[in-house]
């Protein structure tokens, strides 16, 4: 019972961040700041259902699964992140000696 409860609230937050990652992708005005905004928050929101998956998990086994996700999430996201502003970054470069 208790573990229903802290996986509800849990899954409860990781939606909100969830929410509030897409919010920033939609109304933030450049790459960098959509980029900040889905990068920090979807991986927080992650990390909760991740975290209320643990309470509703069967063995410590599966917990260190959920876990080697979530980390190997976070890392491929950081990557992609980084990739997707140098990009920006370079485009805004090649593109402002045009104005």
């Amino acid at each position: 019972m208790i573990a229903d409860v802290a996986s509800c609230l849990t899954v409860s937050f990781g939606l909100f961040f969830f929410l509030a990652g897409t919010v920033g992708l939609l109304r933030f005005p450049d790459v960098h700041s959509r980029l900040h905004a889905l990068t920090k928050a979807d991986n927080l929101g992650l990390g909760f259902i991740v975290i209320a998956a643990a309470f509703q998990a069967a063995d410590v086994w599966t917990v260190f699964k959920l876990l080697a996700v979530w980390l190997f999430t976070v890392a491929a996201a950081a990557t992609a992140a980084q990739l997707v502003a140098r990009a920006a970054l370079s485009a805004c470069q090649t593109e402002e000696p045009n104005r």
